[in-house]
C-alpha cells in the first residue's frame, strides 16, 4: 500500500519571500492582516489565524516555466512557521472545504490528463494512493475546488526496500 507525503513550499523559498524576496511574478509579496476565514498557509498548512500578519504572492509550484506551469496566489504566515511534515495525516488546511481537485502529473511535470478530479475531503488519501499506484503518475496537486489555487503537493512515501525518492 503507498504511504502519502503532503509536501508543503519548501522552508528555503517560504523563508525567502518573508525576507521579502520577489514573487513568481518578480514582485513583492503584498502583506495584509488575515480575518481568520480562507487564509492557509502553504508552509506550515495551517489556517492563518484572524489578526496575523500574511503574505499574499504569485506562487508556480514547478521547476521551470512550460504551457502546464500554472501560477497563481497563495498565502504564506509574513512571520516565520514550522513547515508542515507528516505522512498520511491529512493537513489542517484540507479539513477547511468539502471537496478539493486532485490532479497528478507526471515526470515531466505536466498534468496527467484525465486525472483531474473534484474529490471529497474524506476521500483525497484514497483517491491519492488510487493516482500514486500508476506509474505514469509523479505527484498530485491539491487545488482548490473553488478557485482552483494550489494547496499542497501529495508524493509517494519512498519505500524502505527501493531507491525512490520523494522531491519537495
Amino acid at each position: 500500500m503507498t504511504s502519502l507525503i503532503f509536501s508543503a513550499i519548501a522552508s528555503e523559498h517560504a523563508e525567502a519571500l518573508q525576507s521579502g524576496s520577489p514573487d513568481a511574478y518578480g514582485q513583492e509579496p503584498e502583506r495584509l492582516t488575515s480575518s481568520g476565514a480562507g487564509m492557509p498557509c502553504r508552509h506550515c498548512l495551517n489556517v492563518i489565524t484572524e489578526g496575523e500578519e500574511l503574505l499574499v504572492l504569485a506562487y508556480r509550484p514547478f521547476p521551470e516555466l512550460q504551457p502546464y506551469a500554472e501560477t497563481g496566489p497563495i498565502f504564506l504566515h509574513a512571520q516565520a512557521c514550522r513547515r508542515y511534515d507528516a505522512c498520511d495525516i491529512l493537513p489542517p488546511i484540507l479539513e477547511t472545504s468539502p471537496d478539493y481537485i486532485l490532479r497528478g502529473y507526471g515526470h515531466d511535470d505536466r498534468i496527467v490528463y484525465g486525472t483531474g478530479a473534484v474529490t471529497a475531503q474524506r476521500d483525497i488519501a484514497s483517491r491519492a494512493k488510487e493516482l500514486l499506484a500508476r506509474q505514469d503518475i509523479a505527484y498530485i496537486h491539491v487545488r482548490s475546488s473553488r478557485n482552483n489555487c494550489y494547496q499542497c503537493r501529495i508524493d509517494r512515501a519512498p519505500s524502505a526496500f527501493s531507491s525512490e525518492r520523494t522531491v519537495t
